[in-house]
């Protein structure tokens, strides 16, 4: 079996050898002038700076509460920027002090149950693949510890109605047993988010995931038929229904809820046949703007197709795709019903008449050439993030969503504003920008900073990027996050863009349910 990573991402089997480092470190030393970059060395969990546990095991709950010092420190951080830089200086002071394994309801109970006696703080933890703060124990509130409560145990798929084709599902099963589970019914989630081998499903309805695909069911709400809560108040079960106008949802109340309000110890999900029929085609653009614009017509024309990915030419480069002078757009179809050829035709027909040169089909593959070498990276891109801090550089991500109407200008302000800020603080960025997602009224832009970063300093550096920048994307009329969640680091834009009196109406609904205020404690709320 694969060795998680402690202190990064994914597997230590899978992370970015010395020979990979070093190309990486000659590549982007290149973009800042030659400027010379060392690898530090990853972290040994012997050296850890970690304290002891402030909370003892209680004998009825011994058989599932850990103080393993690796258990800790692989839960004290998700996967952000600042989480790896930390980790890879071997800084776990503020590592949970009992990690919690329940496999039934009743033993979720009876751990909430401690946690309340002794005045603890709980964390409901999925895969740990967060990169918004929204599983470290990151709180001013005086504690007497931290518990952890890993859902991995609630991992069955607990029943499969092929007629109505769905599923009921407990919430800690992870992305790629959740398909093993599927795959004899001929069915699937269909739900791809780049952390899918290291996420799990209740992690995923808590976070409002988006998945891979461009267009149609972009985030994990489009697939939620009802969902069961545990929370310190009690069980909540929604109606199984394909649609309802009864009230507010019970299910959108938890959906977003980031682990403040409750676990989601299952749920039951719509499913799709597994597609037979696939295309895939790359298109090339001499401008951005062009290939926005060809973006926007393509997710207007109701062809929705799986894949519409614009990705600018640095960052195709950067990804080992082209040679950095045009910018690329991948279209993509699949199917379970019936060929795409037709549907493929008529898009590559929009985008051409939008200005963009359609690449020659050298064969058959559905993820032949560039579009096949962009999910490669796509996939090992986390490992890459965190070669480039072990490098010393600061690098982040800004993922967002706006209007056709306000793009041009948007985009504009966003790329003068990481630039100004990097360059005061870093002396200087490579900025790259690509669409995760379109929809017919707007784009969702994912932007990436690069920048040399000073060691030591490398966690505020970042603070200081994220802030101003976070600034911008609300001022210009974005939205904080598109599908990486608000946790504790997009909490200052989340209270920016929410509406005063709907977070008055959150606090009051976090009381409600939560009234001790144990359940991740600085997130939403």
């Amino acid at each position: 079996m694969p060795t998680r990573s402690f202190w990064a991402w994914g597997n230590e089997e899978n992370a970015f050898s010395d020979g990979e480092v070093n190309q990486l470190r000659q590549l982007v030393g290149m973009q800042f002038g030659n400027v010379e970059l060392t690898a530090q060395a990853a972290p040994f969990l012997a050296d850890l700076a970690m304290p002891e546990p402030r909370l003892k095991i209680p004998e009825s709950l011994g058989s599932i509460l850990s103080t393993d010092r690796r258990d800790r420190a692989s839960h004290t951080y998700g996967k952000s920027f600042r989480d790896i830089v930390r980790g890879l200086n071997g800084d776990f002071d503020c590592a949970p002090d009992l990690i919690a394994r329940p496999s039934t309801e009743q033993e979720l109970v009876d751990v909430l149950d401690y946690a309340s006696r002794c005045g603890a703080a709980v964390i409901p933890y999925g895969g740990g693949s967060s990169v918004v703060g929204g599983t470290e124990p990151r709180y001013e509130s005086d504690w007497a510890g931290t518990i952890t409560v890993d859902m991995e145990r609630f991992n069955r798929i607990i029943e499969v109605d092929t007629q109505s084709r769905a599923a009921h599902i407990e919430g800690g099963i992870y992305g790629p047993a959740l398909e093993d589970g599927l795959r004899p019914h001929g069915l699937t989630l269909r739900h791809f988010p780049q952390s899918f081998e290291f996420s799990t499903l209740g992690g995923w309805i808590a976070t409002r995931s988006g998945g891979h695909f461009a267009t149609l069911y972009t985030h994990i709400d489009d697939l939620v038929e009802s969902t069961r809560v545990v929370t310190p108040r009690g069980a909540l079960q929604s109606r199984r229904l394909p649609g309802s106008g009864a009230g507010p949802s019970p299910d959108r109340l938890f959906l977003g809820s980031e682990g403040t309000l409750g676990f989601v110890t299952s749920a039951w999900m719509r499913l799709q046949a597994r597609p037979v029929y696939r295309a895939t085609r790359t298109v090339h653009f001499g401008d951005f703007a062009q290939g926005a614009e060809a973006v926007r017509r393509l997710s207007q024309s109701g062809l929705y197709p799986t894949n519409c990915r614009l990705i600018d030419a640095r960052e195709a480069m950067m990804n080992g795709i082209g040679r950095g002078s045009k910018h690329l757009l991948i279209v993509g179809f699949e199917s379970a019903d019936h060929p795409v050829d037709a549907w493929m035709e008529r898009a590559l027909e929009i985008v051409s008449d939008a200005g963009g040169s359609v690449q020659a089909l050298k064969d058959k593959k559905p993820d032949q050439g560039q579009a096949g070498d962009w999910r490669n990276q796509f996939i090992r891109a986390p490992y890459m993030r965190d070669a480039l801090v072990r490098l010393g550089l600061v690098a982040e991500t800004f993922e967002t969503a706006i209007t056709w109407d306000q793009f041009e200008a948007f985009h504009q302000g966003v790329m003068a504003k990481v630039k100004s800020v990097t360059k005061e603080v870093c002396g200087g960025a490579f900025v790259t920008c690509r669409f995760t997602h379109v929809y017919p009224d707007g784009p969702a832009p994912y932007y990436t900073v690069i920048a040399p970063g000073r060691r030591g300093d490398q966690v505020n550096q970042w603070d200081e990027i994220k802030l101003a920048v976070m600034e911008t994307l609300i001022d210009l009329g974005g939205t904080i996050t598109h599908h990486h969640a608000v946790g504790r680091d997009h909490m200052p834009g989340y209270e920016r863009q929410r509406p005063e009196l709907f977070g008055e109406v959150l606090w009051a609904t976090k009381k409600t349910l939560d009234p001790g205020g144990m359940l991740n404690p600085g997130v939403l709320v």
